[in-house]
């Protein structure tokens, strides 16, 4: 790494940019003298040498903190959850809201900071909880008696589960010429100015089609950031899931591809059964975990991909 003067703007580097500026001048000062006086040549080299010597220290201290920051950077610190109803019709859509809550209650066990951007799309901040959800991504099936079934008869329905990182540094770049904006009233119940103003935003990404409304700020400007945000997270996701079937062929994860028409879980309410199809493995319970007790499928999850991770290496 070769020294900047960018490293004095940074305040984690500041200190040490100093020290290596400070050093440089003992330097230049140990060379003029080892010229005015040939004498003291040998000891002013001396010098030089230990002198540069602690300026490699400090420019791999200060390699060491850019480095990191750059990978704080690029951990996410929030993932968002988006729930869409598959085939079941109305029981699908009930599904949907039910794994939305189910991840909710989880979510907020953990400690982390929940959201609600609309009403299938949550946002979840936590340093780990991209990690703890990512491979929560997938078609998630139940077969149950809906509440509406007059006769018994046993239905199957499905939801589709998105799991999008939100990242402190965008890995795309948005033209914002590719972008069309909508405003709407948000809904909800709420005080007099509900429904009053133009608050909701719906954002539409011209070239890929991918749309995204957020109704969750109270602001327009606030909305439209959000959905800004989630926009990008969604591009990101696209651009990644590409690169994925690339190589395709070549990736062997046991727990799947990750992409999210794949069905990984059912939940069979008559059987007291959660089975999730990637670990081939069951949990029962079902009430206590659709109220948010999910860790030990995420921790069997986590703990099958740290494996095959370790096997590839």
């Amino acid at each position: 790494m070769e020294y900047s003067s960018d490293f004095k703007k940074n305040h984690e580097t500041a200190f040490l940019a100093e020290e290596y500026e400070r050093l440089e001048k003992e330097k230049e000062s140990a060379r003029a003298t080892a010229l005015d006086d040939p004498d003291l040549a040998e000891m002013a080299e001396e010098d030089i040498a230990r002198l540069s010597v602690r300026q490699k220290e400090i420019l791999f201290e200060i390699e060491r903190i850019v480095k990191r920051e750059e990978e704080e950077a690029e951990r996410p610190k929030a993932v968002v959850l988006e729930f869409r109803a598959g085939a079941g019709g109305d029981e699908a859509t009930l599904f949907a809201k039910d794994l939305r809550d189910m991840y909710q209650h989880y979510a907020e066990h953990k400690g982390w900071r929940v959201r609600r951007i609309d009403d299938l799309t949550l946002e979840i901040a936590g340093s780990d909880a991209y990690e703890a959800l990512r491979w929560e991504m997938g078609v998630h099936r139940v077969q149950r008696i809906p509440i509406t079934e007059k006769s018994g008869r046993i239905h199957t329905s499905t939801a589709s589960v998105a799991a999008m990182p939100i990242r402190a540094k965008s890995t795309v770049v948005i033209n914002p010429t590719d972008i069309e904006m909508e405003f709407s009233r948000s809904g909800g119940a709420g005080g007099q100015n509900v429904n009053k103003v133009e608050t909701a935003v719906r954002l539409i990404h011209i070239p890929t089609g991918i749309d995204v409304r957020s109704s969750s700020e109270r602001s327009q400007q606030a909305n439209r950031e959000k959905a800004l945000q989630i926009l990008t997270a969604k591009i990101e996701q696209l651009a990644e899931e590409e690169e994925a079937k690339k190589h395709a062929k070549e990736r062997k994860d046991q727990i799947g591809t990750g992409d999210r028409s794949e069905k990984i879980r059912t939940y069979n309410f008559l059987q007291d059964r959660v089975t999730d199809h990637r670990l081939k493995q069951s949990w029962h319970n079902l009430p206590k975990i659709m109220s948010g007790d999910i860790g030990p499928i995420i921790e069997a999850l986590k703990s099958a991909t740290s494996t095959d991770s370790d096997k590839n290496k």
